[in-house]
């Protein structure tokens, strides 16, 4: 590992202009400030909570150009931020300088060793095209626009999760530019301690330039989703639950209470008011997965039915997350389980007639492979929870913060720990060291010393560089 007491930063000062023309004739001319016509498009991000007006936007389009950028940054005491698709925005970047890695979208696939590599700025439904043509699939998300890299250092929530683990548990391979501005290849073998640490502990050890990860055999899901009113939410709620302890780790699913806005982007059936949305995606014979989802069918009758024997490339079509760009907050908590009492209290706050103002209050079910370490370590916890609740809301006013009752009520039922990625909005300095134990955070913090000591990378969900030993 890099000492901690190399590569002094000066304290941060304004770039004079000639140093940001320098810059620009490294980077091709791709620098933006606030006053250039295409800052607003360049910064626009599928978030827009974080309100980011940075003082200079690089556009990346090699590795090369984000060695010049951090190492300029790092000359200059700039503080970096990083946004490929924006999904997941973290600290405002006033002042400083933020990454866009957007246009570095490059994929391809190797089908004989079952291995993708992503670019910065690739997305998931690239990797899902391209992965198709072989009969494999990654491990992504509910969202197919999402970006792959961001996804897959907070650990990766996908849907085949139960059968597969985690996104992160898969990688094998990470191309970097740390702190120093030194571009490195990083394995298991090959700083091995930085490799634990990127995977799980998102932005905080350098930017990412490609990942490299493992695929799996699977063509086609048998998945989609079943909508009830909301009136019955607390049957469904508790279909949902008891139907749940009796799966096959194939089978991941996911239950959603929606208020989704009375506005014509949004299907007739849920528009304006509480529908209950259980997600299904089981990663075995359709025949099977049909079998499997008939108590749902049949204990309650949904008032829409979309799961069915589906290729792959459709898998976009089970959450049916919005494509366009959105603005809300995000939070989360993990369940050790949900127990009765825990459904009922969920029901309290988010069920039909409850005074709740979430947008999405959403249940995952865990365990399975979720709940195995992986063949490599890594920084992801989570193993002993049950459940991931997450919710999705509007955001809080300027200059206030948003009082959480959900997961504050929740919390008797929780393992005290929320989940890296689903954290849009909130307050880094409380939420990020909740995203792990205590001893993952400590060597995160380790980690960031020996490879960010000056914590140029903090435009993110923060972990700060632990202190010095003293002499």
């Amino acid at each position: 590992m890099p000492s901690t007491r190399e590569h002094p930063i000066p304290e941060w000062e304004a770039p004079p202009q000639e140093a940001v023309a320098g810059l620009m004739e490294h980077v091709r001319g791709q620098v933006l400030r606030p006053q250039d016509r295409a800052y607003d498009t360049e910064l626009a991000g599928y978030n827009r909570i974080s309100g980011h007006r940075p003082a200079l936007i690089v556009v990346a389009l090699s590795d090369e150009h984000v060695r010049v950028a951090v190492e300029f940054a790092r000359a200059w005491g700039l503080p970096v931020g990083v946004q490929a698709t924006g999904h997941g925005p973290a600290a405002d970047t006033a002042g400083g300088l933020l990454l866009s890695t957007r246009h570095m979208r490059s994929v391809s696939v190797d089908p004989v060793s079952r291995t993708a590599r992503a670019a910065a700025g690739a997305q998931w439904h690239q990797v899902i095209a391209s992965a198709a043509h072989h009969g494999l699939a990654p491990l992504n998300g509910s969202s197919p626009t999402a970006g792959v890299v961001g996804y897959t250092l907070g650990g990766g929530l996908g849907l085949m999760v139960r059968k597969y683990g985690y996104a992160a548990d898969h990688v094998s391979r990470i191309e970097v530019v740390t702190a120093d501005g030194e571009h490195r290849t990083v394995t298991p073998t090959q700083d091995p301690g930085l490799f634990w640490a990127l995977r799980g502990g998102k932005g905080n050890f350098g930017v990412v330039t490609a990942l490299e990860f493992g695929l799996v055999p699977v063509p086609r899901l048998y998945g989609g989703g079943l909508f009830y009113p909301g009136e019955l939410a607390a049957e469904a709620v508790h279909l949902w639950r008891g139907w749940t302890r009796t799966l096959p780790e194939e089978m991941t699913s996911s239950l959603a209470l929606l208020r989704l806005p009375d506005v014509p982007e949004t299907p007739e059936p849920l528009r304006g008011r509480l529908t209950v949305h259980v997600r299904v995606a089981y990663a075995g014979p359709p025949d099977e997965g049909a079998r499997l989802v008939e108590p749902l069918r049949t204990t309650l009758t949904p008032m829409l039915d979309t799961v069915a024997d589906i290729p792959y490339t459709a898998v976009g079509d089970i959450h049916m997350d919005p494509e366009g760009p959105q603005e809300y907050h995000q939070n989360s908590l993990m369940l050790a389980d949900l127990s009765f009492d825990a459904a009922q209290q969920l029901l309290a706050l988010a069920g039909h007639g409850a005074a709740c103002d979430d947008y999405v209050v959403e249940l995952r079910h865990l365990g399975g492979a979720a709940g195995r370490a992986p063949a490599q370590p890594s920084a992801v916890g989570h193993r002993d929870a049950g459940f991931a609740l997450t919710t999705i809301s509007p955001p809080a006013a300027p200059g206030e913060r948003r009082p959480e009752p959900l997961t504050d009520a929740m919390a008797p039922w929780g393992t005290g720990l929320k989940y890296a990625n689903f954290l849009a909005g909130s307050d880094t300095a409380d939420c990020v060291p909740a995203a792990y134990d205590s001893a993952t955070y400590t060597r995160l913090a380790q980690v960031k010393a020996a490879y960010d000591p000056h914590n140029v990378f903090r435009l993110n969900h923060n972990i700060p560089p632990a202190p010095a030993p003293s002499d």
